[in-house]
């Protein structure tokens, strides 16, 4: 879950790759990066942290140009500390190509190996970004060949990616002296729409990221389709996947995007609203509306569903916690340590809308549990009678392999555990989730052109088909050794985990 944009203009571009992503800095906190380009040479600054801390007025004139993109990321895959693995990525050859990319290849470590081997390119860090670059790269210059570069061959190319990667990848490149190219995988799992100003032309993760810098949304960029803008500004899309399904992340509407975007098609904030509809009806059969004084969501993103849900149950709608804007978001920090500690300095209770009263509080979702145990424990210290807890979201009981931050099912705390005994880890009086197929087709009726969602890590089923129990452990042996020191593989076992 990372945010990626790219510019084509008729003005320098590099105020406007900054003020996108600000606009997309939820979507990773970790580093953020800016390359642009002016004539046939790239300028680049990244670093570790958040845009505003990364880009001085002295980085900024140091990117000149008319196009360009920008990354903020947040690490799913490689070192999380290492300043070598923010994007965006740069390889010389062919033409001279930057990159930047949000996913995540669940072939990595096979495409390293086969790009050592056979194509004869070295990868210098441990990012799956750097791989799809070098891959980007070898497919193009296996269609080119030194000639002149047309839309077509820049298609060829993709196609070749197609053909290798595996995984979700949302992907912006720069091919110097020639223009932008973007593409999205087969199964369009992560997002990227695209649109135009009298000026030119963005790329980016969300549609807020266009809006909010004087863009027309014009669409989304299908699965497995590719777009080539020139430096003249003229758009080119051509499909480049033999076989594809719509299949966007259903967490990106839970949690992960911002309730002013719309993606493929479907208003975040409006999918919101109906999982909150929804499980209203589900909380009324766990406990009688008439037994709860009081619906206060958690911040930020549950609050439609938490108001949604207050109208039609008839309850008080009342806000009992106080944010600090200036702490990161908790679900992406590392460590439970880190996160547990986070959750007193980001939230603060409001005593009085809890004192001798039965609360029921709303939460997009529940991943490890930490933050929701801690917030119980809040609303009980500042005087509530019952604490109830109630997620918009299914619990999540698998591994995300496709760019998200739940790899392996120790952290989760939904995994091999009844609704009863999470109930009681995390200390509330009743615990209401979601239901799975409620979830798909109240944000599923948003847009019923989509062949469905992958919502693997609610029901097991990985859309891309080639995921299985040994590609999880494999996947996750690395993290698990570093983090745990002796974890045993044996825990990584998914007996229900299924592919599509």
């Amino acid at each position: 879950m990372c945010g990626i944009v790219g510019v084509v203009s008729q003005a320098p571009v590099n105020q406007l790759i900054y003020d996108a992503l600000l606009l997309l800095q939820h979507r990773g906190q970790d580093a953020a990066g800016i390359v642009t380009q002016q004539g046939n040479k790239f300028f680049m600054h990244k670093a570790k942290g958040m845009v505003r801390d990364v880009f001085r007025t002295r980085n900024m004139r140091a990117l000149p140009g008319h196009c360009g993109l920008g990354q903020v990321r947040y690490p799913t895959a490689g070192n999380a500390d290492s300043e070598e693995e923010a994007q965006p990525f740069y390889v010389n050859a062919p033409f001279g190509l930057v990159l930047v990319h949000n996913g995540n290849l669940t072939n990595a470590q096979a495409l390293k190996q086969e790009l050592f081997e056979t194509d004869h390119r070295h990868i210098n860090t441990d990012s799956d970004s750097e791989v799809l670059l070098n891959v980007l790269a070898h497919e193009l210059e296996k269609v080119t060949r030194g000639v002149t570069l047309k839309p077509a061959d820049v298609f060829a190319a993709v196609r070749g990616v197609h053909q290798r990667v595996r995984g979700s990848y949302a992907v912006v490149a720069l091919i110097a002296g020639h223009g932008l190219l973007a593409f999205r995988d087969p199964f369009g799992i992560r997002p990227l729409c695209v649109g135009h100003s009298p000026a030119g032309v963005m790329v980016a993760s969300e549609s807020v990221t266009l809006e909010g810098n004087g863009f027309e949304l014009d669409r989304d960029i299908q699965p497995g389709e590719a777009l080539f803008v020139d430096l003249a500004g003229n758009m080119h899309f051509q499909p480049c996947a033999e076989q594809t399904g719509h299949h966007p992340c259903i967490f990106e509407y839970v949690y992960l995007a911002r309730p002013d975007s719309v993606l493929d098609g479907i208003s975040v904030y409006q999918a919101r609203l109906n999982l909150g509809k929804t499980l209203a009806k589900r909380l009324v059969s766990t406990v009688p509306p008439n037994q709860i004084d009081v619906v206060i969501p958690i911040p930020e993103s549950s609050r439609p569903s938490a108001m949604e849900l207050a109208q039609i149950l008839g309850l008080p709608y009342r806000e009992g916690f106080v944010k600090n804007r200036y702490v990161g978001r908790t679900f992406i920090m590392p460590g439970q340590g880190v996160r547990k500690k986070s959750v007193r300095q980001k939230l603060n209770v409001i005593a009085s809308e809890f004192k001798g009263r039965n609360v029921l509080l709303v939460d997009d979702s529940i991943v490890r549990g930490t933050t929701s145990k801690e917030i119980v424990q809040m609303a009980r210290d500042a005087g509530a009678r019952k604490v109830y807890l109630a997620s918009a979201a299914p619990p999540v009981r698998f591994p995300n392999v496709y760019g998200i931050d739940m790899p392996t099912p120790h952290e989760l705390v939904a995994h091999d555990r009844s609704v009863d005994e999470i109930r009681n880890i995390i200390g509330c009086d009743a615990l209401i989730y979601q239901d799975v197929d409620a979830m798909k087709q109240a944000i599923g009726s948003l847009n019923p052109s989509l062949a469905g969602f992958d919502a693997s890590c609610f029901d097991g089923t990985y859309v891309t088909g080639d995921i299985t129990l040994e590609t999880i452990a494999r996947m996750n042996q690395g993290r698990v050794q570093s983090e745990e020191g002796q974890e045993d593989a044996s825990r990584l076992a998914l007996p229900n985990a299924q592919t599509a």
